[in-house]
């Protein structure tokens, strides 16, 4: 789901071992990169090194190509759930929305400790619009001891929580994604959202700051920051995240709002 950018969906294949994060992009959200574990057998091995496969294709945008290895991968070990995680993925950025959350299932169901696969789901629900399914998601992930990544998955639910509304929410999921990764890129933006909605407008500019420095600023975070220097009566700063947005993401919904002037939508998470 490289096309929701709130989230980053680290696809980890099995249960153990899994250690490396995919790149994101600077909303968060990235390919899939998976780090695999060992289940043994030969059949295992084939299917593992095919789903590995698919999530490098799905990476690179090439769905059908991914497609074809999951197939591979299905025709070995039709049980193996890392590679309907993979599938999950590739149908949710084709928008086959039946498909895609059939997949999720599949995929916790075959193996129900997971905590990717229900990461990944989770966000796949907030971004439907089903907030209150997504966070149950999330919540069930957190309960792995062994997830090698809870913050991921906090940082998700505080981002689902700004999208439904409930800012306390949101606060107290992602202060505790800091507390694991003081400089995750996904939990500093919706922090500093929060703090815009909290009116800590300062403290979001600084957060903002933050991630310019590590050249980590989507669109949605140079919204953000045009709106916090507006109410800061900054118009130097506010005019560098104009120029910045305008040149960036040209064709991005909140170009669109600055465009139109409309500073009083919020973004999306």
């Amino acid at each position: 789901m490289k096309s929701l950018h709130t989230l980053s969906l680290v696809l980890c294949l099995g249960v153990a071992g899994c250690a490396a994060n995919g790149p994101g992009d600077s909303g968060g959200a990235g390919g899939a990169q998976p780090s695999v574990s060992t289940m043994g057998g030969a059949e295992n091995a084939r299917a593992r090194i095919h789903t590995e496969l698919a999530a490098g294709y799905y990476a690179r945008g090439q769905y059908g190509i991914a497609l074809s290895e999951l197939n591979m991968v299905f025709e070995s070990d039709a049980s193996y759930a890392p590679a309907y995680g993979v599938l999950a993925l590739v149908r949710a950025e084709l928008r086959e929305d039946k498909q895609a959350e059939e997949a999720f299932r599949k995929a916790i169901s075959l193996q129900p400790d997971f905590s990717e696969a229900r990461n990944n789901f989770g966000h796949y629900l907030c971004q439907k619009g089903r907030a209150d399914e997504g966070l149950g998601y999330f919540e069930s992930a957190l309960k792995n001891p062994l997830y090698s990544t809870p913050e991921k998955a906090l940082a998700n639910a505080g981002a689902c929580s700004l999208r439904k509304g409930d800012v306390e929410g949101a606060e107290r999921y992602l202060t505790r994604a800091l507390r694991y990764a003081p400089d995750l890129p996904m939990a500093i933006q919706a922090m500093a959202d929060v703090d815009f909605r909290q009116g800590r407008y300062l403290a979001s500019r600084i957060k903002l700051q933050r991630l310019a420095e590590r050249g980590d600023l989507s669109a949605q975070a140079l919204w953000l920051g045009i709106r916090a220097e507006r109410m800061l009566g900054d118009r130097s700063a506010e005019a560098s995240y104009e120029a910045q947005l305008r040149r960036r993401y040209p064709e991005a919904m909140q170009t669109q709002w600055l465009i139109m002037g409309q500073y009083d939508q919020l973004g999306v998470h």
